[in-house]
């Protein structure tokens, strides 16, 4: 059976929908990244990144969302996407995972999670995240779905993200973007999303950010011990 390890951040979220909305078997595998449990060399020989989502499945490991997006469809055919539209559905998925996802990130951690206040890296990666949002915005318009005319592992890529668009943007959140508005109205209100974000809801994650969780999640910020 696939193992899926899982924390709730939106690039494990994105495949918690895809399991919910395909109904794929797994064993769900909590990490918790703010005790520091990506770091173990269990799980380092799984991801050696270090970070989630995972998967382990007939064995192969698989790591980065992106990556099992892609893997898990073209395995089973699930929300693939049509073959005449590959060369958009790559474009847009790496569009999320090199742009959209990563601008948000950093936009999260220096707005929320820095030790200190950095105006300029509050506004470079504000402004980025932004215009990532204005350019998928636009391309929303007069679409339903992000590749092509069906629902697809594009759709279920953005949706981790900007469902936390106030998170990365602030309290004004997607009422800037009326396209992508209307797009993640519809996407959020599939069942599957319900069921995406229960899926841990017997396991307890760590949720204070603490010291010890700010060396968990960006031990490359602190000075390693002398040897």
């Amino acid at each position: 059976m696939l193992k899926f390890y899982f924390h709730q951040t939106p690039n494990p979220m994105k495949v918690a929908l895809y399991l919910m909305e395909t109904g794929l078997s797994y064993e769900l595998m909590p990490i918790d990244t703010m005790k520091g449990e990506q770091h173990t060399p269990e799980y380092r020989a799984i991801n050696p990144n270090g970070k989630t989502p995972a998967i382990e499945d007939d064995g192969n490991r698989v790591f980065d969302s992106t990556a099992i997006l892609m893997y898990l469809a073209e395995k089973t055919g699930k929300l693939a996407g049509q073959p005449e539209d590959r060369g958009e559905m790559l474009s847009w998925l790496m569009f999320i995972a090199t742009g959209l996802g990563p601008f948000s990130g950093q936009s999260v951690h220096f707005r929320h999670k820095a030790p200190e206040k950095v105006p300029y890296a509050i506004n470079r990666y504000l402004r980025e995240a932004d215009r990532h949002y204005e350019v998928l915005d636009k391309h929303m318009e007069g679409r339903e779905y992000v590749v092509g005319d069906d629902y697809s592992i594009a759709d279920i890529s953005a949706w981790g993200w900007v469902d936390k668009a106030t998170f990365v943007l602030g309290e004004e959140g997607l009422n800037n973007y009326p396209n992508l508005k209307r797009w993640f109205a519809r996407i959020n209100a599939r069942p599957a999303v319900d069921k995406a974000r229960n899926i841990a809801k017997d396991v307890q994650f760590k949720s204070d950010f603490d010291n010890a969780a700010a060396r968990a999640l960006y031990p490359q910020n602190f000075a390693k011990s002398a040897e």
